[in-house]
């Protein structure tokens, strides 16, 4: 009996010594697939771009479609940019079931939008449905829309332009967006002067911080974080909330709608709902405009970061 107590206590101290290994080498494994997820959507951009002579708009309105947000200027149809590249994802089929002459919300749309798609998901993200309900500003879920999840959000710039005044000038960016892809963007290429190499197109968005979609954006909606973590705003301790955009896009600061100005790197703990934020421990996967895909600390230096966000602001690099 003693023997078979010693035989069983080195089997225990065995799996705890094992445990931690086991438990690196599925996480290693999952970030190479998240790693993988973001990789084809860099070559999907790349394709769109070949394509259509730009990179896609963050999301999509237009002028004089239906009654504009009071804050934000948003209208119909709002369809966003992971949505764009549905043909560019091997998603014809599912692409070709949407009527994108309709807003994203539009009933005729509602089974087509709700579907999940792998590529768009981190398997180490904790993704408690497949599903998003679009909330307004009370939290109630607007006229039953749901949308598909997904864990990639693309990058807007510096600001904070989910909080700007309203713009309807559709034809000209919203204040201060300086990154590669927002409300509908037209980026070439040769607008990106900070070189593809040294400019931040997509990252990471895990619903343990805010929900993030690929359908679009719907005018009018609130975007809730729910992280412990996250500093308290008015709406309520722990809770932050954003106008719609921040659905789809990611801002890295320091906003010029902030005060103080604050940078949101990836990560932070602060939860801010328009940041990056992924599971991975320590590291965000973050997708560069040449295609490459690098894993970023969480102590990445604020004015690397913020150099990353920029497309045209010819900030020096430093190491990250």
């Amino acid at each position: 009996m003693v023997e078979l107590l010693v035989v069983i206590a080195i089997i225990g101290l065995l799996v705890s010594l094992l445990l931690p290994a086991v438990q690196a080498a599925r996480e290693a494994a999952r970030r190479t697939q998240c790693t993988n997820n973001l990789k084809q959507i860099g070559l999907a951009l790349a394709n769109y771009e070949a394509s259509l002579g730009t990179y896609p708009s963050g999301y999509v309105v237009t002028p004089g479609a239906g009654t504009p947000d009071p804050q934000t200027g948003d209208t119909e149809p709002g369809w966003g940019w992971l949505a764009l590249l549905l043909p560019f994802m091997e998603q014809t089929a599912l692409h070709g079931t949407l009527d994108f002459r309709r807003p994203c919300w539009d009933p005729v749309n509602t089974v087509a939008v709700q579907t999940p798609i792998p590529g768009f998901l981190c398997p180490t993200a904790t993704n408690p449905d497949v599903t998003v309900g679009i909330t307004d500003i009370n939290q109630n879920v607007i006229n039953g829309i749901y949308f598909a999840r997904a864990n990639y959000v693309h990058n807007v710039g510096w600001n904070d332009i989910w909080s700007a005044p309203a713009n309807t000038n559709y034809e000209q960016p919203i204040r201060g967006c300086n990154g590669v892809m927002y409300r509908n963007s037209r980026t070439r290429p040769s607008d990106v002067v900070d070189g593809l190499s040294n400019t931040l197109f997509a990252g990471e968005r895990s619903p343990y911080l805010a929900d993030a979609v690929w359908p679009g954006v719907v005018p009018g909606a609130e975007h809730y974080s729910y992280n412990e973590f996250a500093s308290s705003g008015t709406g309520g301790p722990g809770i932050n909330y954003d106008n719609a955009g921040s659905y789809v896009g990611a801002n890295t600061g320091p906003s010029i709608y902030e005060s103080p100005q604050v940078i949101h790197p990836p990560n932070w703990p602060g939860g801010h709902t328009d940041q990056m934020y992924s599971q991975h421990p320590g590291v965000t996967n973050v997708l560069l405009g040449d295609g490459s895909v690098r894993l970023v600390s969480d102590n990445i230096r604020f004015d690397v970061w913020q150099s990353l966000g920029s497309r045209n602001g010819q900030e020096p690099m430093g190491e990250y």
